[in-house]
Formats: structure tokens, C-alpha cells, sequence
């Protein structure tokens, strides 16, 4: 071989060693598990966990409140039971047509990058809005939704075959955007059996996947505050809710049926 040639495959070594270098750090492997919940055992692990209780719903006009009382939020028979009633619950003199429950993992499982895999059966119903989500920890770039929203999970209870993944940055409210996706399963629907739901979060690119089944990849977003890939450089935490009613989903109607739950086996976190 002359000495031409060598010098030619060594450098077309070195480059594509670097190129698997630079497509491992910014796709890691996401395999060493750092944070999970069973939840084995009949009570709610609050060195996780965090209920909120909210008067007023989560916002987007929706018709719940939330509560901290079992009825709502309970571990049973190795799942954690969000639970949605039509029954006039009142918190702090306020009262609602519907109660239901929310959970978050802020400042007691926060992250930055990595693959969030949470594995739930969902209800069904006209108005019945299931969502597995996250938000920043700390607003470093604004108001929502400058500083980002992670939705993993989004269905509406009319289409309970079809899920959806969005994600919402940009400038803060009202000029805010979101970009996503949906998946709709090839049989049956999401209220049937459990199913996992997942996003791989990486450096400028974030996965969603059903089952294992990777149905979205998003690479570009922008931030008013900061370059690319604010806002999403931040750390996040995680929110599980049942919403009754909103804009996202329209009215509950007679034939939507209550309790409604939502069953959540385990949320594991791997980096």
C-alpha cells in the first residue's frame, strides 16, 4: 500500500470515528435506570410524588378539581389510581361539578435529557382527558410556554384508540407555538390494557414512542429567550392527570360514564 493510500485510510478512520463518537453523545443510550416508581404497596411514595390540589382545574377551561383525597389518588393492587367523580367536591369554599387527581414529581424527580417511560391503561368517554406530561422545574426562559412543555401523552376519551405527543415553546402565552404528532393503534383501544408510553430526550432531539414503536422524532423548536435547543436544555419534572372537559377535548356527555380511571403501572427514568 503506498504511502498515499495509507494516509487516505487513516484520516477515513478518524472521521468516521468521530462520527460514531458525535451520534453516541448526542443519542446516549439512555439503559442506566435513575428513577422509579411501582408503586407496589397501598400507599403513595410522597418522597416522589407531590398530589396538587387546585380549586380551579388545571386551566384550558377545564371542569375538574383537583384533590388530595383517596377518592381521587390512591395506590391499589400495584397502580397508582387517578380517579375522576361527578360529585360536586369543594375545596377552600370553591366548588366543582367534577373532582379528579394529578400528581408531580417537582423537586423530588427532576430531570435534564434522558428516556421517560411510564406504562398506564387510560379511560374512555366523551370529555375525559388523560395526560402524562412535563414542565420545567425552574421558568428559566419565561412564563409558559417560553420556558417549554413535554407533552408524552395526550388522549382525547372520544378517540380512545389515538394518542398524541406535542410539544409547546416559543414566546409565553398567548403567541406561544406547538408542533407534534399522533399514533393510533392498529386494533382495539388505549382503554383495552395498559400500554408504555415514552419519549427519548436527547440534545436538540426528542422521540416518542407507543409500545416501543417510534411514531415521531422533532429536532427543531425555537425560544424568544435563547438559542437552539432552549428551552429544552432545562430541567424538567413529570405530571400524571385525568381532565374532565377543556378546550382540548369539548363536554362531558350522558353517555360518558363515572368514576372514570386512569391506571398507572410504573414510571421508570433511565439516563
Amino acid at each position: 500500500m503506498s504511502r498515499f493510500s495509507v494516509v487516505l485510510t487513516l484520516i477515513a478512520s478518524f472521521c468516521f470515528a468521530n462520527a460514531i463518537w458525535a451520534q453516541a453523545s448526542a443519542e446516549p443510550p439512555f439503559d442506566s435506570l435513575v428513577w422509579q416508581d411501582e408503586f407496589n404497596g397501598d400507599l403513595l411514595d410522597y418522597s416522589k410524588w407531590e398530589i396538587e390540589v387546585n380549586a380551579f382545574g388545571g386551566g384550558n377551561h377545564e371542569l375538574q378539581i383537583y384533590t388530595d383525597r383517596s377518592k381521587n389518588v390512591r395506590v391499589e393492587n400495584g397502580s397508582l389510581i387517578l380517579e375522576a367523580h361527578r360529585d360536586h367536591a369543594g375545596v377552600s369554599g370553591t366548588e366543582r361539578e367534577y373532582s379528579s387527581g394529578r400528581v408531580r414529581t417537582k423537586r423530588r424527580g427532576d430531570w435534564k435529557y434522558g428516556r421517560v417511560e411510564v406504562r398506564a391503561k387510560l379511560p374512555r368517554g366523551a370529555g375525559i382527558w388523560p395526560a402524562i406530561w412535563m414542565l420545567p422545574t425552574e421558568e428559566t426562559y419565561g412564563g409558559w410556554a417560553a420556558s417549554g412543555e413535554i407533552d408524552i401523552m395526550e388522549m382525547r376519551g372520544q378517540q380512545p384508540e389515538t394518542v398524541l405527543g406535542t410539544l409547546h415553546y416559543g414566546p409565553a402565552w398567548p403567541n406561544n407555538v406547538h408542533t407534534g404528532d399522533s399514533y393510533t393503534l392498529p386494533q382495539g383501544s388505549f382503554a383495552d390494557d395498559y400500554h408504555t408510553f415514552a419519549v427519548d430526550w436527547s440534545k436538540g432531539k426528542i422521540e416518542w414512542r407507543v409500545d416501543g414503536h417510534l411514531y415521531q422524532t422533532q429536532t427543531k423548536w425555537n425560544s424568544s429567550a435563547a438559542g437552539f435547543p432552549a428551552p429544552f436544555d432545562q430541567s424538567f419534572h413529570l405530571l400524571l392527570n385525568l381532565a374532565v372537559g377543556g378546550g382540548f377535548v369539548g363536554p362531558v356527555n350522558q353517555e360518558t360514564k363515572f368514576p372514570q380511571q386512569m391506571l398507572v403501572d410504573y414510571v421508570r427514568v433511565y439516563q
